[in-house]
């Protein structure tokens, strides 16, 4: 096992960060609707071995909004929500993961990093603890930006459901 993992559970909502003889640190999280997989078009979230390909968002403020991995130039506001309700928010930070199993979570019509998979932080007023996602990993933002600056690109997670 790598010395510094980061451990995601479908079935208990959760991401662990876990650090050698350290005690662990447990997020509450929320991923895909539609269950586990890894299939491309499927809003599932994807499992097996993974790496952080990229974090997107150093130096930004919190609840900065994405689009396409890019900032918009907007924070995000209940006002900004009300404007775009259908939006799928994807705020202040993001750690695009790349799959490491060929033919499971890497490559063809079941590439991770090609179907665009992130942890990333969501409204803070959004529930976690249940699987609400189009298929990635969303966090509280103080959360996620907790986790961003322990972790590093590179890093291993296992996602497992």
């Amino acid at each position: 096992m790598p010395e510094q993992l980061i451990h995601i559970s479908i079935p208990n909502q959760q991401l662990t960060l876990l650090f050698g003889r350290k005690p662990p640190v447990v997020y509450q999280i929320s991923t895909a609707f539609k269950g586990p997989g890894e299939k491309k078009g499927s809003n599932c979230t994807p499992r097996g071995w993974h790496r952080i390909r990229i974090k997107i968002g150093i130096g930004l403020p919190p609840n900065t909004v994405f689009v396409g991995r890019r900032p918009t130039s907007e924070i995000y506001s209940s006002e900004l929500a009300a404007l775009y309700p259908e939006r799928d928010w994807i705020l202040t930070r993001i750690l695009w993961l790349t799959g490491l199993e060929t033919g499971y979570n890497r490559g063809g019509d079941y590439d991770t990093l090609r179907r665009f998979i992130y942890i990333h932080g969501c409204p803070d007023t959004a529930t976690l603890g249940t699987p609400t996602s189009h298929g990635c990993v969303r966090m509280h933002n103080s959360d996620l930006l907790s986790l961003f600056e322990q972790v590093t690109a590179g890093e291993y997670v296992l996602v497992d459901g």
